[in-house]
């Protein structure tokens, strides 16, 4: 039973009382495991383009960005903490032992003087502990040189997130991940007047920082890419936060008594993505960055999905208006339905049992959709979600991105499905948000609400249930059209460890 209080608290995030009476319900009930129809492959449901298709799918996007036909935005989500990013070394600082025992920690402080943030964090222990790195070392301080590194009165970097850390080092000075991203929007995502759209989905406590670093270095790739930029953040909307619940689904409450709500998971970020007047976005994890050295791949790749994009939205466009004009052949259903089933993976096995009208109907449905385009990389054992055929919830079966947490574990077909998937999600969409007449559309229609889940957290000692929304490219985005396009591994080269930037892609 919610007080008045309760209501009040609602009242003030945005959050409805039927919008927490439904989550409740989903916590009590839990999320249905989705029926895999096979995993998506090179030739089945995966596009592998030979050099005329990736030379075509370049002229294609190079001429849509020159013609100015639509408004083109990279959207990154940079709200994330880069406190996994430190795990291992948060641990060593509360470890009993003094000097650098596992693997990770001797690899860290042999190559310490590779990081990009080396001369900041040398120059943070001259200041907090008077003596540089090399000092502390020699003496065996080596928690006095982690401590200053993730602490407040350090560089802080246990706390910030991952976009404003230094991650790569130049003749000209290191690089944050917001900058590289900076640079790769001038380079794919700039318009035929050089303008670059690029929006940063923030955390509030952090919005601050972002916009200062953005004032202070944005006129330096203005002036070297002749570009201008469009620099725009949102943070996740309360009102998308998602209630707690005790482990009899009742509202989890603080001790003073206020419903516990937790931030619905970057599913969330469907509502950013919604509010941006924009025809094409790119959409690239935060961390998922190669140096100047390596960003040639990562471009053209980048091109070749904007450029298949806009060549299946042409398309689709085309046969919109054809049904809509209402003058159009039997055969030209026919070419449409191939259209629908080879471009853009979508069947129904009962299509064959539809009367004309009907026909008509189910494939302006189909068409008049939102539209992605996805790069997927070879499976090389990297935790996280996968390219698969799934069944709709219409009876359809279309391409979606799935994670394990919607496998059912149990069903013995789905699970061999899931472990001999050949390809692996690395986070890297370009995306057609507004219809055939121009008119933008309202993306959380398009979210497929059953496939949330459920996590086990807890508060103060109590165990709780934590729901998370549908992924923004899982379910959040289940009824758009989805296309599968091979991109090389270069591509992929995500920071999950500070050990990572040690990697040779970030050393170039």
């Amino acid at each position: 039973m919610l007080t008045l209080q309760d209501k009040e608290f609602l009242a003030s995030k945005g959050i409805t009382e039927e919008q927490v009476a439904a989550q409740l319900k989903d916590l009590e009930r839990g999320f249905p495991f989705l029926k895999l129809a096979g995993a998506a492959e090179a030739g089945k449901g995966i596009v592998v383009c030979d050099d005329a298709a990736v030379s075509g799918y370049l002229d294609t996007w190079k001429e849509y960005k020159k013609s100015n036909s639509g408004k083109i935005f990279k959207f990154v989500p940079a709200s994330g903490a880069a406190s996994r990013m430190f795990k291992n070394l948060f641990e060593f600082v509360d470890a009993e032992y003094d000097e650098p025992t596992s693997d990770f920690e001797k690899k860290f402080f042999a190559e310490i003087k590779k990081f990009a943030f080396y001369d900041a964090l040398d120059k943070a222990c001259k200041k907090t502990k008077g003596k540089n790195i090399d000092e502390l070392v020699a003496e065996g301080s080596y928690k006095a040189v982690v401590s200053t590194l993730l602490d407040k009165d350090g560089l802080n970097y246990g706390q910030l997130p991952k976009g404003l850390l230094l991650f790569h080092s130049y003749d000209d000075g290191s690089r944050t991940p917001l900058e590289e991203h900076l640079v790769e929007g001038a380079l794919y995502a700039a318009d035929g007047a050089g303008n670059v759209n690029v929006h940063f989905t923030v955390s509030p406590e952090h919005r601050a920082m972002f916009e200062k670093l953005v004032a202070e270095k944005v006129k330096k790739y203005e002036d070297r890419f002749g570009v201008k930029y469009n620099v725009s953040f949102s943070e996740q909307k309360s009102s998308t936060d998602t209630v707690a619940g005790t482990m009899n689904n009742q509202p989890f409450r603080t001790s003073d008594g206020k419903i516990l709500f937790r931030p619905g998971g970057h599913g969330a970020l469907i509502e950013n993505l919604n509010d941006l007047d924009a025809d094409v976005v790119f959409i690239k994890n935060i961390d998922n960055l190669v140096p100047d050295c390596l960003k040639d791949e990562t471009v053209k790749y980048k091109m070749v999905l904007a450029g298949l994009l806009v060549s299946l939205q042409k398309k689709a466009f085309a046969y919109l208006k054809k049904l809509d004009s209402g003058v159009y052949t039997h055969a030209d259903l026919e070419e449409i339905i191939r259209f629908v089933q080879q471009d853009l993976c979508c069947r129904n096995p009962k299509i064959k049992e539809l009367e004309d009208a009907d026909l008509v109907i189910y494939l302006k449905g189909k068409l008049n959709r939102p539209m992605r385009v996805c790069g997927m990389v070879k499976n090389i054992g990297e935790p996280g979600g996968g390219p698969f055929l799934v069944y709709n919830a219409d009876g359809t079966i279309s391409l979606q991105i799935l994670e394990s947490s919607q496998i059912d574990k149990n069903n013995k077909e789905s699970m061999e499905m899931f472990t001999k998937g050949t390809h692996f999600n690395p986070v890297d969409l370009v995306c057609s948000l507004k219809n055939y007449k121009g008119e933008k559309f309202n993306l959380p229609e398009y979210v497929d609400k059953s496939t949330g889940f459920i996590s086990y957290k807890s508060k103060n000692g109590k165990d709780l249930k934590a729901l998370e929304l549908p992924g923004l490219w899982n379910g959040a985005m289940s009824n758009w059209n989805t296309v599968f396009v091979e991109v090389p591994l270069i591509t992929f080269n995500p920071v999950k460890t500070v050990n990572d930037l040690l990697r040779e892609q970030h050393q170039k």
